[in-house]
């Protein structure tokens, strides 16, 4: 069993150090709201004060944090994770950040003597709860098989991507996808609606054939039950698309397809919806057809 730290706490964050926590492993724990801890605190974890506190006790410590000024702030701000982590442990960063920062704070604590992986998720919150979240790792190939059966506690399709920062630049091409499909179901049943077929039954073809997808079939049916309590916020993946075309100014490339999904969550958190599911992007393209998708 191993002495584990587990910072972030959140709808994504609580219930992965939950499934470490009930495999037997000490858990030291950290959030910035006192409530996130209490469930696991009743548990029988360690409920931390600073990110330092947590990497005092722990050999492996993960971050489940919402973005990268975040991530800066738990490894190295006042109180944060370098000043309290011993030499030859490892940090495990399983947000969803940039991937320069990323390669920028490995080089910073190897230098301390301490190792680290990138290894954000998808999956959701579902995903999250299940232990069926997939994860995308960047580090040394080394570092990434001692790490891996506490990968499988909280995963099930865990790929090893390439060296820092990659496992980062993997979740920004989830994100793109993730994003342009949402936008091409919820454009389709809008299309359906507006011609006066049943959208239910629409999806139900299209989850048929060449068209089906896991968007399709669940944020579809949010999109046609107007179910959007999050789920993935608005917010971060406005923030992960952002993260996309910073990338693509450096690289040189365009990604216009993203650029409009990113203006499309815009259009939602501008009306006050930053904080409804990403499937309610479909609300955005209901402005612009002066039409909701309804059931018929």
């Amino acid at each position: 069993m191993a002495n584990i730290g587990f910072i972030g706490l959140g709808i994504m964050g609580r219930p992965m150090a939950g499934h470490l926590l009930k495999a037997g492993h000490t858990l030291a724990v950290y959030d910035k709201f006192e409530g996130c801890i209490l469930e696991l605190s009743k548990q029988g974890c360690s409920a931390c004060k600073t990110s330092r506190e947590v990497a005092e006790q722990s050999d492996i410590v993960f971050l489940m944090v919402p973005d990268t000024p975040d991530v800066e702030e738990a490894l190295f701000g006042p109180d944060g994770v370098s000043s309290g982590i011993k030499k030859g442990a490892i940090v495990v960063d399983m947000s969803s950040i940039s991937p320069t920062a990323t390669k920028r704070f490995a080089e910073t604590l190897l230098a301390m003597g301490v190792e680290m992986l990138d290894a954000p998720v998808s999956g959701g919150q579902v995903g999250a709860e299940n232990a069926t979240l997939s994860i995308m790792v960047g580090g040394k190939p080394e570092v990434f098989e001692k790490i891996k059966p506490y990968f499988e506690l909280m995963g099930k399709n865990i790929v090893h991507i390439g060296a820092n920062g990659d496992g980062q630049v993997c979740k920004v091409a989830n994100q793109m996808v993730v994003a342009m499909t949402i936008e091409a179901v919820a454009e389709a049943l809008v299309f359906a609606s507006k011609a006066g077929a049943d959208v239910s039954k629409v999806r139900e073809a299209l989850l048929g054939g060449f068209a089906g997808s896991k968007i399709l079939e669940v944020h579809g049916e949010r999109m046609i039950k107007r179910t959007f309590q999050p789920g993935f916020r608005i917010r971060l993946h406005q923030k992960d698309l952002s993260l996309a075309l910073q990338a693509a100014r450096e690289l040189g490339i365009a990604l216009p397809n993203t650029a409009s999904a990113l203006q499309l969550f815009n259009a939602v958190a501008a009306d006050g919806g930053i904080d409804l599911d990403h499937s309610a992007m479909v609300k955005a393209l209901e402005k612009l057809a002066n039409h909701p998708v309804t059931e018929a």
